[in-house]
C-alpha cells in the first residue's frame, strides 16, 4: 500500500523529509506547505535542488487541509497546535519531530487526544535529541541489563556546522553576553521535549521519578575572535554552552540528559573539549552490566561537508520511516511504547 504524504515546511528538516518521502518505496508525496511566498507556486522537487517532480508548493492552509492525504510530515520551525488538532481532526495522521514524543495529561493534550478519534488519526513525536537517542535507544539498550540506576543520553556538536544565524544567534544566544544567555529561553524550550523523555523512560523501566525534573545550564567564552558560518563570536560572548535536565528518585540522580554544544574546542573558558571521540552521541546505562553506546554518524565529517548536515537527515529519516506504521496504528497519540519496531528501507537496487 502507498500511503499519500503532505510535507509541511521545506525548512533544514524539511528538505531532508521531502528527499525521504520521495525515497521510500511506501510513500508518495502529494503535498507541501510553504511559509515562504517566495516559494509558493514552485515544483517542490526543483524547491529541493531536485528534477521537478510536479507537486507545486503552497501556503494555502485550507486547501491542503481538504486534500486526500493519509500523513503529514509536520515540520516548521515551531508547532501551532492549533494547526495540529486541525490536521488530524481532517482526517491526516501527523508525524512530527516538534513534540508529542511521551505527552503527559496537560494543556492542549486532551483537544489533540479528541481530534485523532474526530478524524481516526494518529499523532506521533519522533526525531533525534530529543526524539530518539534520549528515550527510544535507551530503552532498547537496557533491556540487556539489570538492576539499572542510571541512564545517560549526551550529545556532543560542533555548533558551526548548524547553519541557521537566527536560531544560532537569537535563539541559542552564542555570541550574546554571557548575562544575557544565563537568562536564555532556551532552557524552557527544550526543556518541554527532554522532559518528556525522561518521564518515557522513567515509566518504561518503572522508575519512581520525582517530580521536579533539575536542569543545569553552564556557559564558556571565546578568549578571543572565533571566526564562524554564522558571523564572529566575539572575545567575552558566549563559545559553548552544557543544558542539562536530571531526572531523580528521592533526590537521587537515575536519568540524566545532557548537550554539549560547542564553538570548536579553541579559545574557550572554561577549555572544554569533546575529547578523543570527537561529535557523537553517547548513551549509557548504568547496570549490570553497564553498558555504552556511541553513535558517529551524524555529525558533518569536517567544515568543509556540512552540507547536507547527516544529523538534520537522520532526524527527519527517523519521522519519515514512521509514516507507514503510524498510518496502520489505532487512533490517539502513540509514542514508541505503543508502536511496533520501526525500520527504514533498503536502496532501490536492493529491492
Amino acid at each position: 500500500m502507498t500511503y499519500r504524504v503532505i510535507q509541511w515546511a521545506t525548512g533544514n528538516v524539511g528538505r531532508q523529509g521531502i528527499e525521504g518521502i520521495l525515497a521510500h518505496p511506501d510513500l508518495e508525496l502529494v503535498g507541501c506547505w510553504v511559509h515562504s511566498r517566495s516559494k509558493v507556486g514552485m515544483d517542490v522537487g526543483e524547491l529541493c535542488g531536485l528534477e521537478a517532480i510536479g507537486v507545486e508548493a503552497t501556503n494555502d492552509v485550507d486547501a491542503l487541509m481538504a486534500m486526500d492525504a493519509d500523513c503529514v510530515m509536520y515540520s516548521p520551525v515551531m508547532a501551532r497546535p492549533d494547526e495540529v488538532v486541525r490536521l488530524l481532526a481532517s482526517g491526516k495522521n501527523v508525524v512530527t519531530p516538534l513534540d508529542w514524543f511521551f505527552p503527559a495529561v496537560s494543556e492542549g493534550t486532551a483537544e489533540l487526544e479528541a481530534a485523532c478519534q474526530e478524524g481516526g488519526t494518529t499523532l506521533h513525536g519522533t526525531g533525534i535529541h530529543p526524539g530518539g537517542i534520549t528515550e527510544r535507544f535507551p530503552l532498547m539498550i537496557s533491556a540487556m541489563s539489570r538492576d539499572i540506576r542510571h541512564v545517560r543520553a549526551e550529545e556532543f556538536s560542533d555548533l558551526r556546522t548548524y547553519q541557521t544565524e537566527f536560531v544560532v544567534r537569537e535563539m541559542m544566544l552564542f555570541g550574546k553576553p554571557p548575562e544575557e544567555a544565563a537568562k536564555s529561553r532556551m532552557l524552557g524550550i527544550l526543556s518541554h521535549g527532554f522532559k518528556q523523555s525522561i518521564r518515557m523512560v522513567a515509566h518504561a523501566l518503572e522508575m519512581d521519578l520525582d517530580e521536579e525534573t533539575r536542569t543545569e545550564h553552564e556557559i564558556s567564552v571565546a578568549t578571543q575572535p572565533i571566526d564562524t558560518p554564522v558571523g564572529v563570536i566575539e572575545t567575552g560572548t558566549v563559545a559553548a554552552q552544557r543544558f542539562a535536565w536530571i531526572g531523580t528518585v528521592r533526590e537521587q540522580p537515575v536519568i540524566t540528559v545532557r548537550t554539549n554544544w560547542f564553538m570548536g574546542e579553541e579559545n574557550l573558558d572554561p577549555a572544554w573539549t569533546f575529547g578523543a571521540e570527537g561529535e557523537r552521541f553517547e548513551i549509557e546505562i548504568e547496570g549490570t552490566p553497564t553498558l555504552r553506546t556511541v553513535f558517529h554518524g551524524m555529525h558533518p565529517p569536517n567544515l568543509q561537508q556540512i552540507d547536507p548536515n547527516n544529523g538534520i537527515i537522520a532526524t527527519a529519516m527517523h519521522g519519515v520511516s514512521a509514516i507507514p506504521y503510524v498510518c496502520r496504528a489505532e487512533p490517539g497519540i502513540r509514542t514508541y511504547l505503543d508502536l511496533p519496531l520501526i525500520s527504514g528501507r533498503a536502496a532501490p537496487e536492493l529491492r
